[in-house]
């Protein structure tokens, strides 16, 4: 098929790549079948109105005005492949012209759960600290050094959130026969108690656990909505672990918390990314810490491309994509967590 029959793909996936995305094999696939027209995510509404005329799909999640859109006279599917999306298109009309919106999201459901568990084994156990300890010559044998240790084992945990990651969550837990509570306002119970959790207040997800694991999208509801109060209800010396996004968090009333001695916490994100050198949370006794890496891994983004092929491949044969996650036009303005600008 010469070039110029090929649809047409604008590829901007800024802060990822095609070559982050794709494995070798894939993205030859992808350039056989389609015609790629690479970009910024602010140089697509620059493109010639020709190329914008012919693109069946996007890969990326780039501002769209409506007079853009418009111009995309092809278009079949946005392929977010930063995963939080964004209100910075016009939701209502990609819907109203059945044009999908897609997220891959589910790929870094796995990675970030099992660091998630991880966290949440060292704060129980103080793994971390004592490998420090023992570095320096000042560990502490046996009993000794279990002075604030507990079990994750039959521990009542409670999930605030049960999207894709939540439900990854769930089932690493599940192994330690723990008694789960869960906090989702969008979700009915039906579907908590059909995934083996029960349905809760945030107010018994956070005054009845020992781990409290955070997994929750920032929405224009709930920026913020864990705060002094909420830690304050928490068991004395329950573990709070953040997974998602720093804005569902009032991070100095975490902090605070933390010091006080009543909780120890665990966080992937942060308000500011990289945080300042100087930021209290980097010499925070209590507080473990990693610098948002979590999902990042290498097989988690090539799983991106697995989704975005298998879903292109639907689409062009008249079926809706199975892969990715697709947005909702209830829900789908309401995001309102940070894009990552590193990969």
């Amino acid at each position: 098929m010469p070039d110029k029959a090929l649809p047409l793909v604008i590829s901007a996936p800024e802060p990822r790549t095609l070559e982050l995305i794709f494995t070798p094999p894939q993205l030859a696939r992808l350039r056989k079948h389609y015609r790629i027209v690479e970009t910024t995510p602010e140089g697509v509404a620059a493109l010639p109105a020709e190329t914008l005329a012919e693109a069946r799909f996007i890969i990326g999640q780039p501002p769209i005005s409506a007079e853009t859109l418009e111009k995309l006279k092809a278009l079949r599917c946005i392929f977010n492949v930063e995963t939080n999306l964004l209100n910075n298109m016009p939701y209502e009309t990609l819907f109203a012209r059945g044009i999908h919106v897609v997220t891959t999201g589910l790929v870094f459901a796995e990675p970030v759960a099992e660091l998630g568990l991880a966290m949440a084994l060292n704060l129980a156990r103080d793994i971390v600290d004592a490998d420090l300890a023992f570095r320096q010559g000042k560990e502490l044998w046996g009993g000794d050094g279990n002075q604030t240790a507990r079990l994750l084992s039959g521990a009542d945990v409670g999930i605030i959130g049960f999207g894709d990651l939540g439900r990854a969550l769930n089932r690493l837990l599940a192994g330690f026969r723990t008694r789960t509570k869960v906090f989702d306002p969008w979700l009915p119970p039906s579907i908590l108690i059909d995934n083996g959790v029960e349905p809760a207040s945030l107010d018994e997800v956070l005054s009845q656990s020992d781990f409290v694991f955070v997994v929750a999208s920032v929405t224009s509801e709930n920026q913020g909505f864990l705060g002094a109060d909420a830690f304050a209800r928490m068991r004395k010396g329950a573990a709070f672990i953040l997974l998602s996004r720093a804005g569902v968090v009032d991070f100095p009333a975490l902090i605070q918390a933390v010091k006080s001695g009543h909780i120890v916490a665990a966080s992937d994100v942060f308000p500011e990314e990289p945080l300042a050198k100087d930021h209290p949370v980097r010499t925070l006794p209590g507080f473990l810490r990693s610098a948002h890496r979590a999902g990042a891994l290498d097989v988690a983004f090539k799983r991106m491309g697995d989704m975005v092929l298998e879903d292109m491949d639907l689409i062009d044969r008249g079926l809706p994509p199975l892969r990715s996650k697709r947005a909702e036009r209830e829900t789908v303005s309401r995001m309102r967590s940070k894009p990552v600008d590193r990969n």
